[in-house]
């Protein structure tokens, strides 16, 4: 069964840096475009950032310049680094890929800013 799982998420202070990760597992297909997402409580889903199977990056004006979006082919595995966080970054974060032409969603990291 295929799955997206992610990982990294916690609490952090304002200013600090947190590594989340998004691997697929039960297949062998490579993951090629990979989203993530976030969603606040009581607030909409947001567009975080994306990249293309070619390593191509897109981020929201929210994060730009403060997140970067990577991926590691032989894991599987994608990344969304993220630095100078600030309360207002404090969400769910989840990941949507596409492999072998299907779309999959993982569950969701929780991300707490605060001090």
């Amino acid at each position: 069964q295929v799955q997206l799982v992610e990982s990294g998420g916690g609490l952090v202070q304002p200013g600090g840096s947190l590594r989340l990760s998004c691997a697929a597992s039960g297949t062998s297909i490579s993951i090629t475009d990979t989203y993530w997402y976030r969603q606040a409580l009581g607030k909409e889903r947001e567009w975080v950032a994306s990249i293309t199977s070619d390593g191509t990056t897109n981020y929201g004006d929210s994060v730009k310049g403060r997140f970067t979006m990577s991926r590691d082919n032989a894991k599987n595995t994608v990344y969304l680094q993220m630095n100078s966080l600030k309360p207002e970054d404090t969400a769910v974060y989840s990941c949507r890929a596409i492999l072998g032409f299907q779309v999959y969603w993982g569950r969701g990291t929780q991300v707490t800013v605060s001090s």
